[in-house]
């Protein structure tokens, strides 16, 4: 839109005085970064993104990114002006109140401008990189139907948080241009001055993470103008660092960490109206300025229309977008859990997963999978993938490099996104790098799947450095994310299906390095959905029950039949997933678990199973780190035995 620079600046202003009411209603907020950032943000929307108010979840349209979400009420101003069917004034004047949609930072499926959950620094920024890349790859088979730009809004602790060079550099290095980054480089912090903790050069950094980067005058319009349209002609992605005042307009705390994160107070706002000459009341936007804001709104509209017709001559296109699996795709699938139960296939689980992707990858166009730098061990690469390249988008394998924390990352950007359906490998030991973006795909309900791999102690030689001791009771702890920890191939099977079909909830497939027999005797039902069930049954009535993970169910068999060549009869249950089984009837719970004495056995920490067993002294596992040494060594050395088991359950009856 041609908007002269006298009525931005008018739109500019009433985002700030938005911003400032609801912060000081609330009580509680942000206010400098979007002060600072008001006349960005308004050149950005007024004449460049591409959205729709009345339909937010338009899949063509352009992506925003606050990864500064303490900024929050630049969004929802934005929002609100723009006519936004889903925000009110209400929800202004309700900002940070509980059950309000306009939460103290932006919240993924409160508001359907939200592109993404943001707070957490630097994960913003990170998986926008993913936004950009998912792109690129459906651009590379639908062209025009996917064809649009990702921005971001971020600060100096995005920069500084350490996720941000792992993602920009993978950004540089495929050339995304369609990701453009503004950076508020306003030289204030919490504490104080950027260059009290932190003297990068940041312009040099980027430049050599193959970024373009400009510099501009956040305060100025035609800068601003100029910097985009130099943005969209680059064939790199482009950081455009802003040079903007923190809480620009509040006449005596602007430019200090004062205006960060507290309420202006009433006497600094009313000065901040007399300085501008505002004349609109609080909550108020002059009708000028209301009028050219709502004009925006409707800006992309044509576009949209062309773009809902053009989609229904490509339902291919629909069912990718929509996250349509295509009809029969796990029939292979199926049929691999029958063969190796004839065969009675011996695995490592981490073989399993790749056994199952060669049989679902072909079928599944939308999958695109990868590894940090680990996929000849993680096993995440089947034949027939196809890497992605800055020469060439139409793959369905990304190389993450060692850079597990961007990989969570982009994996929930793509997510985010659409059209795609992301897994991502590495060691079970280095999810702690991803925790953080991994916690963020529970809470925005992503589907992203995590293949990780050398499950416990069985790692061996590679010591504790690198055997997961804490992480399953960890990931468990965590809401909304299924851990699945299978026993054999026709679990592992069973996970993928589930992780595949479950459209709101991220998955753990956590896979043994060490080979585990085929256990299952039959694959009619996906019992693994059922979280844990009874994988081998005692004759008459049990005396105990061995409720086991992964590769100790073969443990827990062979001690099973140890026990009944001495008239002990047990009953083993295989839990594959917490998760689904507390969410089991009652009744089907109890009649899993029986009622004569429980064991747990997992080489994981003991901690959790007493939910099951009663008493931690029922659970046969681990209360401290691992060791080095040959993997079936390190079990006998920690006490991880058939031995164990028959002893335990001896003792309990």
């Amino acid at each position: 839109m041609n908007i002269e620079n006298s009525k931005l600046q008018k739109m500019a202003m009433a985002i700030r005085f938005l911003v400032v009411d609801a912060i000081e209603k609330a009580n509680s907020g942000h206010p400098g970064m979007p002060l600072g950032m008001a006349d960005v943000a308004t050149v950005l929307f007024a004449k460049y993104i591409n959205v729709n108010p009345q339909d937010g979840s338009w899949f063509n349209r352009d992506r925003f990114v606050l990864s500064a979400g303490h900024g929050s009420m630049l969004l929802y101003s934005i929002f609100y002006l723009m006519g936004y069917s889903d925000i009110t004034l209400d929800d202004i004047k309700n900002f940070r109140q509980l059950e309000s949609k306009t939460a103290g930072h932006p919240e993924y499926g409160h508001l359907s401008g939200v592109d993404m959950t943001t707070g957490p620094l630097g994960q913003g920024i990170s998986s926008a990189v993913g936004m950009a890349l998912a792109e690129r790859v459906l651009n590379a088979k639908f062209k025009d139907l996917c064809n649009h730009y990702t921005y971001v809004m971020c600060g100096d602790g995005c920069l500084m948080e350490g996720i941000s060079e792992e993602a920009a550099s993978l950004a540089g290095l495929l050339k995304l241009n369609k990701l453009i980054v503004f950076w508020d480089n306003n030289g204030i912090t919490i504490d104080g001055a950027v260059d009290q903790v932190n003297i990068t050069d940041q312009s040099a950094r980027f430049k050599a993470m193959g970024w373009n980067v400009l510099r501009i005058n956040g305060h100025s319009y035609d800068e601003i103008i100029a910097a985009i349209d130099k943005a969209h002609k680059s064939a790199l992605p482009t950081l455009i660092a802003c040079k903007t005042t923190i809480g620009f307009g509040a006449p005596t705390k602007s430019g200090t960490p004062k205006v960060h994160g507290a309420p202006l107070g009433k006497e600094e706002i009313a000065a901040m109206r007399e300085r501008f000459d505002w004349e609109a009341k609080e909550f108020e936007t002059p009708d000028e300025a209301m009028a050219l804001w709502r004009a925006v709104g409707s800006k992309s509209l044509l576009m949209y229309n062309e773009w809902q017709q053009k989609t229904k001559e490509n339902p291919e296109f629909l069912n990718y977008i929509n996250n349509v699996l295509p009809l029969d795709w796990d029939k292979e699938l199926n049929e691999l859990k029958k063969s190796v139960i004839a065969d009675q296939t011996k695995v490592a689980t981490r073989k399993a997963s790749q056994m199952c992707l060669e049989k679902i990858v072909p079928h599944i166009p939308q999958i695109i999978g990868g590894s940090a730098d680990l996929a000849a061990s993680n096993l995440t690469f089947v034949n027939g993938m196809k890497t992605i390249t800055a020469d060439d988008y139409d793959g369905n394998n990304v190389m993450y490099g060692i850079r597990e924390h961007a990989m969570a990352a982009i994996m929930n950007g793509m997510a985010l996104h659409g059209g795609v359906i992301p897994y991502g490998g590495t060691f079970f030991v280095f999810s702690d790098y991803m925790r953080p973006a991994m916690r963020l795909a529970a809470l925005m309900r992503l589907r992203s799947i995590y293949v990780l791999t050398h499950d416990s102690i069985g790692v061996g030689e590679d010591g504790p450095t690198h055997q997961p001791i804490e992480h399953l009771a960890s990931y468990r702890a965590m809401p909304n994310i299924n851990v699945f920890r299978p026993c054999d191939v026709v679990e592992t099977a069973e996970a993928w299906q589930l992780a595949l079909e479950s459209a709101h909830t991220p998955s753990i497939l956590a896979l043994s390095r060490q080979s585990v027999p085929t256990i299952r005797t039959s694959a009619d039902e996906n019992l693994t959905a059922k979280g844990g069930y009874i994988i081998s049954a005692g004759k008459d009535n049990p005396k105990a029950t061995i409720i086991a993970t992964g590769t100790e169910v073969s443990l827990a068999v062979e001690a099973q039949k140890i026990l009944a060549d001495e008239n002990i009869s047990v009953n083993v249950v295989s839990m594959p997933c917490w998760e689904l089984f507390d969410s089991q009837p009652k009744k089907y719970r109890e009649k899993v678990l029986g009622t004569a004495p429980r064991i747990a056995l997992e080489a994981g920490m003991n901690f959790g199973w007493e939910r099951y067993v009663g008493a931690s002294d029922n659970v046969i596992g681990m209360n401290g780190f691992g060791a080095s040494g040959k993997g079936n060594e390190v079990y006998e050395h920690f006490g991880i035995t058939v031995e164990a088991v028959i002893n335990k359950v001896k003792n309990m009856i």
